[in-house]
């Protein structure tokens, strides 16, 4: 007997909504080329799927309890470098972008993406073939132009996003695994760039421009 799925687009589903997968379960299913052949609720199942099932392509959420998405990258990436990982979010920050960019994603989707540019993605993404929402696309490129001091590296994305939380400098040493001097250079590098004098406004600039966001 043959097995048609060898010749189908093997997707893996992961978002931490049972709504959601099931409802992007129903829609790929519609594509002879797509079979879904598993779904995971958080990064760990993820990661546990993809070692038994290496699919073509995982559709990835970003936010979920436990293991992120962003993490549930790296570890895929680490596990199986060839994996192809699409995006599938409704956050498009700077700090998300570039941190699931970073990590080796294939490409940056948003949920609000139409089915049919969705199946696209998925058949590029299958491909190895890098696929960027209009949006995600136009905020990479304004990083891209960005002069060089005034753009902020992804440390310091990360330092910004934990101060907006209300970290002390020595909890945000502690969660990046950095001592509280390296905490306090960054702090001054990214009021130099965004031209600030203070944490309360680097993070009011920093929202307005949308690199980071509030949780």
């Amino acid at each position: 007997m043959i097995d048609e799925t060898k010749s189908q687009i093997q997707i893996v589903i992961v978002d931490d909504h049972p709504v959601v997968r099931e409802g992007l379960a129903g829609m790929l299913a519609g594509q002879a080329d797509f079979v879904v052949v598993g779904m995971a609720a958080d990064g760990a199942e993820a990661i546990a799927l993809d070692a038994r099932l290496a699919p073509d392509v995982i559709l990835m959420d970003l936010r979920m309890p436990g293991v992120d998405g962003v993490g549930a990258i790296q570890a895929i990436k680490r596990q199986r470098p060839s994996a192809n990982i699409l995006v599938l979010t409704t956050y498009d920050s700077d700090a998300d972008i570039v941190r699931a960019v970073e990590a080796g994603a294939t490409g940056y989707l948003l949920k609000d993406t139409p089915r049919e540019e969705l199946f696209r993605a998925v058949r590029a993404a299958s491909r190895g073939e890098s696929v960027l929402a209009p949006a995600v696309a136009a905020r990479l490129m304004t990083r891209m132009r960005a002069p060089a001091e005034e753009a902020l590296s992804s440390r310091e994305i990360e330092v910004l996003q934990l101060v907006s939380t209300g970290n002390s400098n020595r909890e945000i040493g502690k969660a990046l695994h950095i001592s509280t001097a390296t905490v306090k250079t960054h702090l001054i590098h990214i009021f130099d760039k965004l031209g600030v004098n203070d944490r309360t406004s680097a993070v009011t600039v920093a929202l307005e421009r949308g690199i980071i966001r509030l949780e």
